[in-house]
């Protein structure tokens, strides 16, 4: 069947963004090798990352000798290796261009984490308020291609969760979970006293205790019915089918549906948990509690409202909601919402951040459902990225051997680095919530 006239310009742009996205595990990266040429922007932009980091507590050498930065010899060092290409990157696309320009090798640094810190420190004040005004005119906004519709959701995922399971496991503990661990003093005093324990086996005790964590939120004991947004690789329905429950699970990722369902009957409790390839708005039936963790951030704005009426209409009445999610302070969500950015386009397109008063509006407006409880603790989720982000540095001869390039090494370094650095100053922040359903 031919597509109509008005279908064919639509049709054309999917296609062509179809074409320039990354595909890493194809050793695919569109438009990167050649920098983006814009003189004037290059420029612009040259004077106001000199004027940034002038006052920074860091050392960025390029290679002329000039030195920049007020940090001292145990700062990190950012080392501009190719200025031109760097330059003209940030002036084109400040926000993808400075990731892109370390992907290519245009600048580099020994301390990515601790360099990326001290950038994201002052990320708020970085560009003078007068031309932060300009943002809207300048910024590009989320492709229409990345909404997460029906399609849209599926292919934002595989583009992510269906990289590899082999290559999550070579960062990830043996729970394969892959959202914030929640670490307890104990766990961590006696890693410090033993320091050959297994980094491994202390992160898997505290993702084990943050799974806990999630199900004591939403209630869930012996003969709970519950309903599970986002599989990930099955360990939390495993643990609540331990607990005794029946558990539901959905996914729209058909590599993680295939590993989880190995792990559920590897642990035994296949007769309790079922594994669907479904979006949650496609999702029926009725349960007692409904858990979800760090899936909300893939939902996008526009799809909250859906989001929080599915699990409204799947709960019965004084049900409890276990949710972790990823938030952010509610002016900074408000200010970057509609902006495409370097974690968009190489890691998770279409996805936003929340911020708790998001949640908690969204509830409110659309749902009978509301908070109860919430423990936030953001510090532990720069504790585990810290931990994925040195054992994929470890491990990189085994990422390397699945077929994934040198590019992709540096793109997932950026991504782990940028993100823990986030979390170590703040501006991002990961919490739990307890949601109830009034009976």
């Amino acid at each position: 069947m031919r597509p109509s006239p008005q279908e064919t310009p639509r049709r054309l742009v999917a296609d062509a963004h179809a074409r320039a996205v990354p595909r890493p595990n194809e050793r695919s990266w569109p438009g990167l090798a050649v920098a983006p040429e814009s003189p004037l922007r290059a420029r612009v932009a040259e004077l106001l990352f000199r004027r940034a980091v002038r006052s920074l507590a860091l050392r960025v050498e390029l290679p002329d000798g000039t030195r920049l930065g007020t940090g001292g010899p145990d700062a990190p060092v950012m080392r501009v290796v190719r200025p031109r290409a760097f330059f003209h990157r940030l002036g084109v696309d400040v926000k993808i261009g400075f990731g892109e320009a370390y992907l290519v090798g245009d600048w580099t640094s020994d301390r990515l984490a601790d360099l990326l810190t001290v950038f994201a420190e002052r990320l708020a004040v970085l560009i003078p308020p007068r031309l932060q005004t300009l943002r809207r005119w300048v910024e590009r906004g989320q492709p229409v291609e990345e909404r997460n519709t029906l399609r849209g959701a599926r292919e934002n995922i595989h583009r992510h969760y269906d990289l590899s399971n082999e290559l999550f496991e070579t960062f990830l503990d043996e729970t394969m979970s892959y959202s914030s661990a929640l670490f307890d003093e104990t766990s961590a005093a006696a890693e410090f006293a033993h320091p050959d324990a297994d980094p491994m086996v202390v992160l898997r005790s505290a993702q084990l205790r943050k799974i806990d964590a999630v199900l004591d939120h939403a209630r869930v004991g012996p003969g709970t019915e519950l309903v599970e947004i986002g599989t990930g690789w099955g360990a939390l329905a495993v643990r609540a089918a331990q607990r005794g429950a029946r558990v539901t699970s959905l996914t729209i990722s058909a590599e993680q549906r295939r590993a989880a369902e190995e792990r559920i009957t590897a642990e035994g409790v296949a007769d309790r948990v079922r594994v669907l390839l479904q979006d949650y708005r496609e999702a029926e039936g009725e349960y007692d509690a409904a858990v979800s963790v760090e899936m909300i951030e893939a939902v996008g704005e526009r799809y909250w409202p859906d989001y929080f009426r599915a699990v409204d209409r799947l709960l019965r009445p004084g049900g409890r909601f276990g949710l972790q999610a990823i938030v952010m302070p509610h002016d900074r969500m408000l200010a970057t919402r509609h902006s495409y950015g370097w974690v968009h386009k190489y890691v998770f397109p279409g996805g936003l951040i929340p911020s708790t008063q998001a949640i908690e509006e969204n509830l409110r407006t659309h749902t009978a459902l509301r908070v109860r409880e919430a423990r936030y603790f953001g510090t532990d989720y720069a504790e585990t990225l810290r931990r994925w982000r040195e054992r994929f540095l470890d491990r990189w001869s085994d990422v390397a051997a699945l077929g994934f390039d040198q590019t992709f090494h540096r793109m997932w370094e950026f991504y782990l680095a940028y993100s823990e650095a986030g979390f170590r100053v703040g501006y991002l922040d990961v919490a739990q919530f307890s949601i109830a359903k009034p009976s």
